[in-house]
């Protein structure tokens, strides 16, 4: 193990870094040639700054030493175009002279590290060189070191929501209404979500949250999720701490941070009368609002203890007489029209839970 230990070492000091110089004129090219060869370095000398933008298309580069005064591109002609396509490769600027250097404010916006004033000697150039690759490796390493981080973040976070899904699933086998209903609720939002035009993220916080709404049920004691009579007013006091609950689970983690908002609003009324926090109008979170929608519709469509599901024209002059009060209006319309003009989607989602 230490042998194999001493080989990986031994070859992580052979790492070569690859530098690409674009000059227009090839003595310049030669020059550089001869003399970066004499290092460490793999080198590569191109006349062309087209051709040049190609090979670092294809290839990996580590550093770049680029003239500013060439044709048919400039030097921040040539850097515009590697920046469209390459944000890490590391640059260096060449000029005749200093007075011929692009702006500072160009070679901010380009990420330009650095130029140097050609020279027939080129021992300023080492030290710009060998600074750049000291960064590299800097960089690198801390790269690494991030990919490591993330990595086990992902699985603590893919642990922590494991566990939580294996909550949701209690909380199902304590309320038969709750089986099935919050994998409707995520479909319903992301349904109404894409309607909307909202981007595939928020879609994703809208199908997470429509998973995990009723989480805080957990705290709710059985005998009032599991009672069939109508429930009294102290018995739906405790029902409405679940959305309170719910977030208070959900926050020891950053992984659930972008669905809280749904988690602990979505019993919000437009009109400032729901809870727990009795938010009005567009203090609500607008993933919230979605969801609020698709809880409801579901909550109406769907059989209970003490009722059938209600009747679809029902359900829908129900969603026109609640806009603006019960319901944000422009998210209910588009609803409504999902009802009037998409109702198979509806079906799909019902016959798959």
């Amino acid at each position: 193990m230490r042998k194999a230990l001493q080989n990986q070492l031994n070859g992580a000091e052979q790492v070569k870094y690859k530098i690409i110089a674009v000059d227009d004129e090839i003595g310049i090219i030669d020059s550089l040639s001869v003399f970066l060869k004499r290092t460490d370095y793999e080198f590569v000398g191109i006349t062309d700054p087209v051709e040049a933008i190609e090979t670092i298309k294809r290839e990996h580069f580590d550093l770049m030493l680029l003239d500013f005064m060439m044709t048919p591109l400039h030097g921040d002609e040539v850097v515009e175009e590697i920046r469209k396509f390459n944000k890490e490769l590391y640059i260096l600027l060449l000029t005749g002279h200093k007075d011929l250097a692009p702006p500072l404010e160009t070679i901010k916006r380009l990420d330009i590290q650095g130029y140097c004033e050609k020279s027939d000697k080129f021992d300023q150039l080492l030290l710009l060189i060998e600074s750049g690759i000291k960064s590299i490796k800097q960089m690198q390493e801390i790269k690494r070191i991030n990919d490591e981080l993330e990595e086990t973040n992902e699985k603590l976070e893919q642990a922590y929501l494991e566990s939580v899904q294996t909550l949701r699933y209690t909380v199902e086998a304590k309320d038969t209404y709750t089986r099935g209903h919050s994998d409707r609720v995520s479909e319903y939002s992301v349904l109404i979500g894409t309607k909307l035009g909202l981007p595939e993220e928020q879609l994703k916080i809208l199908r997470i949250g429509g998973l995990f709404h009723d989480i805080g049920k957990i705290g709710i004691p059985d005998s009032i999720l599991q009672k069939n009579a109508k429930l009294t007013d102290d018995e739906y006091s405790e029902i409405k701490n679940h959305p309170s609950i719910g977030a208070h689970i959900l926050g020891a983690a950053s992984i659930f941070k972008d669905i809280i908002p749904i988690v602990k609003h979505h019993h919000e009324r437009y009109d400032g009368k729901g809870y727990p926090s009795g938010l009005a109008g567009e203090n609500i979170p607008y993933l919230a609002r979605i969801t609020a929608v698709a809880d409801t519709f579901d909550a109406m469509t769907s059989k209970r203890s003490y009722r059938d599901a209600l009747d679809l024209q029902y359900v829908k002059d129900e969603f026109e007489r609640c806009k603006g009060t019960q319901f944000d209006p422009q998210i209910a319309e588009v609803f409504i029209n999902i009802l009037n003009n998409d109702f198979e989607k509806i079906k799909e989602i019902q016959n798959k839970y």
